[in-house]
């Protein structure tokens, strides 16, 4: 057990780097609760939280074999995933803040959000290559390691969430501008993902 805590202790300022600097996830966490409130943002949350789980877990079980085809893993799904950050970019560009489109921001749309985020794909591939896989390689560590991933990550996408809870009443007054500017930031996400040669 005491391996266990060491090992997350070495991987923790880079997990909470990761978790808590603006991506797909934040962004469209921040969005939603922020156009839509807590109650219809919800759904799009849970999305993410379960999609997220799902990754580390499959992360988890096939990280070896992942390990040998990362190059060409990751430059096939960078591309899918830019391109379906660039439709949420143009999605929370156009969105008007309680236009009925609770449907928009729903569980599936989150949920997806994540096979496609290579930002958290590659997150549990380096935490469980670089830092679990040298010290502990059993399938029920590895799976621990996936829900402490799992409650890193979210804790930074509901944080982003709850920002956008705070500030609504401001964000839905100008939630024109405050679109834009996430749009473009989604956008960001995505030619910087696309391009990232590493």
């Amino acid at each position: 057990m005491q391996v266990f805590y060491s090992i997350i202790v070495s991987y923790l300022l880079y997990t909470l780097v990761t978790a808590f600097t603006p991506g797909p996830n934040n962004i469209v966490a921040l969005h939603a609760v922020s156009q839509h409130g807590w109650r219809k943002g919800k759904d799009i949350l849970l999305g993410i939280a379960a999609g997220f789980l799902c990754v580390m877990i499959i992360c988890a079980l096939f990280c070896y074999e992942l390990a040998k085809y990362v190059p060409s893993v990751a430059n096939i799904l960078k591309y899918v995933g830019a391109a379906y950050i660039v439709y949420l970019a143009i999605h929370v560009a156009r969105s008007k803040p309680d236009g009925g489109e609770n449907n928009q921001m729903s569980f599936m749309k989150g949920f997806l959000l994540e096979f496609v985020n290579v930002k958290i794909i590659l997150y549990a591939i380096t935490v469980y290559t670089g830092y679990v896989l040298p010290y502990e390689s059993s399938l029920g560590s590895l799976l621990i390691h996936a829900f402490c991933l799992t409650g890193i990550g979210v804790a930074g996408t509901v944080t982003w969430a709850a920002a956008g809870g705070v500030f609504q009443k401001l964000l839905k007054k100008y939630y024109r501008p405050f679109n834009v500017v996430m749009a473009l930031v989604l956008l960001w996400c995505a030619v910087s993902l696309a391009f990232d040669q590493a």
